[in-house]
């Protein structure tokens, strides 16, 4: 449905800020291609009261040139709570835009690509849930917010990449069943005295890593600081100079201004970082994720003009699987 678009003056005048933040990353001609997009994007959003929320893995053009809110997944949804807008345009996967609809149900939430998935999302269903919870009976269930409505729904809590130590540390049972990301639950396996068990779930961007990569920037780019996501293996984490969240990982790099620095996550991250950020070096290791990249402008145009796809959650559901969302946010 998208109508045909022209780079005109007015285009060049309104988008040339964002150009000259991006200017490193997008050369002149090919932003005379999608300036008119980002243009006509941040009219409509105006003119339908909605709002963008963009994943720290969006590309550039959309992070930095359409979004309104920014940020990991549950600071997403829990900022889009907070506004007055009557559509949430997802810029993200397709388990984000679910949470968002949990936490504003009175609200019209879009995902500009329905088939914006997650692997570590998909690596679990609610049926595995409940045999978890039949083969260890009593023991408290603590879900990792990268999952579907119907996995939250059977769980006791959920917890972040930014919080799951906490949250287990929280709890008055000495085992946690902690899915499914198996890297996550090593991570706070190694920063609890409990006891975690887990489910063989990863994301396929972060387990790429390997510590020879690690090893291999050290050699390379002198003095460079490492950060890397919980999600990623073990022995890589053991190489870095830091592990954390999306939001960590920017805090640490905002607080400690690293003159070269390596995120070891998704690629797209750190080139939002970059235009933010130019007196730093980004050393950019680029593993993308093919889920989030089919997220594009065109794609947020026409999902603005028709405003769908909606993402639609059984308000039944939404009560349960919205539980372990707040009692994760009343332990942190």
């Amino acid at each position: 449905m998208n109508t045909e678009l022209h780079y005109t003056d007015a285009v060049a005048k309104e988008t040339a800020p964002i150009f000259d933040l991006l200017k490193d990353q997008y050369d002149a001609d090919y932003w005379e291609t999608i300036a008119p997009y980002i243009s006509e994007i941040n009219r409509l959003k105006k003119e339908k009261n909605a709002v963008v929320l963009a994943h720290n893995y969006m590309t550039p053009d959309i992070f930095h040139g359409v979004a309104d809110i920014v940020g990991d997944s549950l600071a997403l949804a829990r900022e889009a709570a907070k506004t007055d807008a009557d559509i949430i345009i997802q810029c993200g996967v397709h388990f984000m835009a679910e949470t968002s609809k949990m936490l504003c149900m009175d609200k019209k939430v879009i995902i500009p690509d329905m088939d914006a998935g997650c692997s570590l999302a998909e690596s679990i269903t609610a049926e595995d849930v409940k045999l978890l919870r039949e083969k260890h009976p009593g023991v408290p269930i603590v879900t990792y917010v990268n999952t579907s409505a119907e996995v939250k729904a059977e769980s006791d809590y959920c917890c972040t990449s930014g919080n799951a130590v906490q949250i287990v540390n929280a709890l008055d049972s000495d085992t946690v069943l902690m899915i499914p990301d198996q890297y996550l639950a090593q991570y706070t396996q190694g920063h609890t005295d409990k006891k975690i068990l887990t489910w063989q779930g990863s994301c396929e961007v972060h387990e790429r890593f390997t510590a020879d990569d690690i090893i291999q920037f050290r050699e390379r780019y002198e003095g460079v600081q490492v950060i890397a996501h919980p999600e990623c293996p073990p022995e890589v984490l053991a190489e870095a100079d830091f592990a954390g969240s999306t939001q960590q990982m920017i805090d640490f790099v905002e607080n400690e201004k690293p003159a070269r620095v390596v995120l070891v996550t998704e690629c797209s991250m750190s080139d939002n970082i970059a235009a933010a950020h130019p007196e730093m070096e980004l050393v950019r290791p680029c593993q993308m994720c093919p889920h989030m990249k089919k997220i594009t402008l065109p794609k947020i145009l026409e999902a603005l003009q028709t405003e769908k796809p909606e993402v639609i959650i059984d308000p039944e559901l939404a009560e349960r699987a919205v539980i372990p969302v707040n009692k994760m946010l009343e332990l942190s």
